[in-house]
């Protein structure tokens, strides 16, 4: 299936704009498993969406939108799917085109980092998420979805948005490392939070969401919600402001766990990944 439901025989790889790429994979999931059926969800919900923008006024799917077959799960680790991943975005971004990765859990997002920072050297990535995902290790794991802020860390500048949950080891490594980490009320309350985000962004940038960086009364599908969390305008608000300071250059959205017969979260996600399109494609015309 297309994101969006439109006919693939008019979004090839090589007219398209987007390269929409599932990655249904959720082996270190360590609450609630399910994330593996989120690109699914996604895609489905995608083609009971309105492909005209109401927000910017235009059919954002016309610039080509083409979705490869999800990616082969390999269950020899996070580590070694990672490097599937990475291979899949080099090659979008080899053609010159912009990565939509669909997860799956949050580790997935390693690999397509990777992949960005050795196409744009000067990337820093915006991390949207209610966890600080910056473990060294989890159940021994370094590439688990609990240690992607730390691999990220590791690779390029990185800014935390949304983050209201964390351990210990995590707290003190923020402080020692001088890790920039918003809370949502800073989201929500400040008078100009996209500029003091923005100020610790490079030009170029890849944005990972983790969707539970919204609060769990509008997205309740995932595998560790947390209360408190932003709220659609917010982050609507909030990745519009970014992207007209900021180049994103590629994006990822993950950890949806869908709930049988409750399609709203579903809908929400696929609406949001659409809408970032739309917001990329806008500063590119």
């Amino acid at each position: 299936m297309n994101f969006g439901g439109v006919d693939a025989e008019n979004q090839c790889f090589e007219e398209a704009k987007f390269v929409v790429i599932p990655v249904p994979y959720d082996l270190t999931s360590t609450y609630q498993a399910g994330s593996r059926k989120g690109p699914a969800a996604i895609l489905e919900a995608s083609s009971n969406m309105e492909l005209y923008d109401e927000e910017l006024g235009v059919e954002t799917y016309i610039a080509g939108i083409h979705t490869t077959a999800p990616l082969e799960v390999d269950a020899r680790g996070p580590e070694v799917m990672a490097t599937v991943v990475r291979a899949e975005v080099k090659k979008v971004f080899s053609s010159g085109k912009i990565p939509v990765v669909l997860g799956g859990e949050h580790s997935v997002t390693i690999g397509a980092v990777q992949a960005a920072k050795e196409r744009y050297p000067s990337l820093s990535v915006l991390q949207l998420d209610a966890h600080a995902d910056l473990r060294d290790s989890y159940q021994n794991s370094s590439f688990s979805h609990a240690s992607v802020g730390r691999r990220i860390f590791e690779i390029c500048p990185l800014v935390q948005v949304g983050i209201r949950s964390m351990s210990v080891e995590e707290a003190r490594f923020i402080e020692e490392k001088m890790v920039k980490t918003f809370s949502p009320d800073f989201v929500i309350n400040d008078p100009d939070p996209v500029k003091k985000i923005c100020e610790n962004l490079s030009k170029d940038i890849y944005i990972t969401l983790d969707l539970d960086v919204l609060d769990p009364s509008i997205m309740p599908a995932t595998g560790t919600p947390e209360p408190g969390g932003i709220l659609w305008n917010d982050l609507i608000h909030l990745i519009r402001g970014v992207s007209e300071i900021c180049t994103i250059r590629g994006f990822d959205l993950v950890e949806l766990c869908p709930i049988p017969g409750m399609v709203a979260p579903d809908f929400t996600a696929a609406k949001l990944v659409y809408r970032i399109m739309g917001y990329i494609n806008r500063v590119d015309s």
